[in-house]
């Protein structure tokens, strides 16, 4: 018995064409981008995303090229488009980081940063802790399976070879987004920082009525206690915080898709 495993041209270039926008956006994207996370892994969820997503389009539009430089640029294409729309997940998780040093850059402990060695960022400590509060959040939430359909949806909104990059829709809805997620992290840090600020009043209060006392080493120890005292007492407002990063990388996927010509 003979089994004919033959493929077009047509069809490899295809498939290579959604491998590469599969593996750029995996190699950008929360939970998916870690360095503690195998290469060949990311590459073999790639082949398999990449292999359903393959049997699931329907009908394949074949790229059609008349020279090697062609299909270079269409390569390219759905290069920068996995990248954009991963990079726009990706920057919601990135606030957590924001919100992480305000809250360090206020209670005295910026200073004690150092490299993270699965993103390779210099994180704080609050960074670190909000960070992977959030990650968590998201991965109870089912947030990667979110991910993964956005990721497919987009083959539908945006064609193979179909990417029309409006560089001005584009600019507009990243400055947009970016301000956002500004908002985002100063609220999440919120609660800190307006203690703080009150504790610093105090401080000056303090330093006015009894100027034998050194306020700065004792200031020091007393914002420490009660940055993390406040930390502790607002673990809870993590979901909701989680909830609203959610929906605005809904948002930053959404319109990403829309400046590519997706018409969302």
């Amino acid at each position: 018995m003979n089994v004919d495993f033959s493929v077009s041209l047509k069809e490899l270039e295809y498939f290579l064409l959604i491998l590469i926008r599969v593996g750029s956006f995996v190699g950008v994207a929360p939970f998916f981008n870690t360095n503690n996370t195998p290469r060949p892994l990311k590459i073999w969820f790639s082949v398999f995303v990449s292999f359903l997503l393959y049997e699931v389009i329907s009908p394949h539009v074949y790229v059609t090229y008349s020279t090697m430089i062609e299909y270079t640029i269409c390569i390219l294409k759905e290069l920068i488009t996995g990248l954009l729309i991963g990079f726009s997940a990706n920057v919601a998780v990135m606030v957590t980081t924001f919100a992480g040093q305000l809250v360090d850059n206020n209670i005295g402990f910026s200073m004690a940063a150092q490299m993270d060695p699965i993103t390779q960022q210099n994180t704080t400590v609050s960074g670190y802790v909000y960070r992977y509060g959030f990650m968590l959040v998201f991965i109870v939430s089912g947030m990667y399976r979110y991910l993964i359909e956005a990721l497919a949806e987009t083959f539908e909104l945006i064609p193979v070879n179909g990417a029309v990059f409006n560089l001005e829709l584009m600019f507009g809805s990243f400055i947009e987004l970016i301000t956002q997620y500004v908002m985002l992290g100063f609220w999440i840090a919120l609660p800190v920082f307006s203690v703080i600020l009150i504790l610093n009043g105090l401080l000056g209060v303090m330093a006015k009525v009894s100027p034998q006392m050194n306020m700065f080493s004792v200031g020091i120890q007393i914002k420490a206690i009660v940055g993390l005292t406040v930390m502790w007492a607002t673990i809870s407002l993590l979901p909701k915080a989680g909830d609203l990063i959610y929906k605005g990388m809904q948002r930053s996927i959404v319109s990403v898709i829309k400046a590519m010509g997706g018409g969302v």
